[in-house]
């Protein structure tokens, strides 16, 4: 069975292909989760974030925003000596300022999902890759989520970072055509986009 390259460097890499990466996330609270780790993830590879996923959630309050925008700064210096997340100061605060941010877009839009999911106009994007060197690090609708994110406060919200938030979540399916989960992710979901 073919899988995308880059799923095959470990069991939980290929767990999180298999089952999560590019499913559409309309859960509020998921989707909080993967920009608080695709934020973490900066500078680092995913394999070592997945790792410390189960660390992050118990750290974070399982990614309760609300929880998230009270932590004050006993509780940054809490974090910062937790062995089993990224001990990294401008990242942990960031978890805090995005929770905060986060909730105000939330009010706004009434969900996170509506907001978000408005820069694929709600509907996921159904790309046709051959190879996984053709897959970009950004495109043009991460470069506008980055910056309408950054406007509203967010933190750790560059192009690639969003994209990668897009990859997670299912705004797009960048699996290669010869894996066998483009195929599953474009039936299942019914793109309408799919010709």
């Amino acid at each position: 069975m073919n899988k995308c390259r880059w799923a095959l460097g470990s069991p939980q890499m290929e767990n999180y292909h298999d089952a999560e990466w590019g499913v559409p996330v309309h859960d509020d609270r998921l989707l909080f989760e993967f920009l608080v780790l695709e934020g973490a993830q900066a500078g680092l590879s995913w394999s070592t974030i997945l790792n410390k996923r189960e660390n992050y959630r118990q750290a974070f309050d399982h990614f309760n925003p609300e929880s998230v925008a009270r932590y004050d700064e006993r509780k940054i210096e809490e974090l910062l000596q937790n062995p089993g997340i990224i001990r990294n100061r401008l990242k942990v605060r960031s978890a805090v300022i995005n929770a905060r941010a986060y909730l105000d877009v939330r009010d706004e839009f009434g969900s996170f999902d509506d907001y978000i999911w408005r820069f694929v106009d709600g509907v996921p994007v159904n790309n046709h890759w051959q190879h996984h060197d053709e897959i970009p690090a950004s495109t043009r609708v991460s470069e506008i989520m980055s910056r309408d994110l950054k406007k509203r406060g967010f933190k750790f919200v560059g192009s690639t970072i969003c994209y990668a938030h897009m990859q997670a979540t299912g705004m797009v399916n960048d699996h290669t055509v010869d894996c066998f989960r483009h195929a599953e992710i474009t039936h299942h979901y019914h793109l309408p986009n799919e010709e």
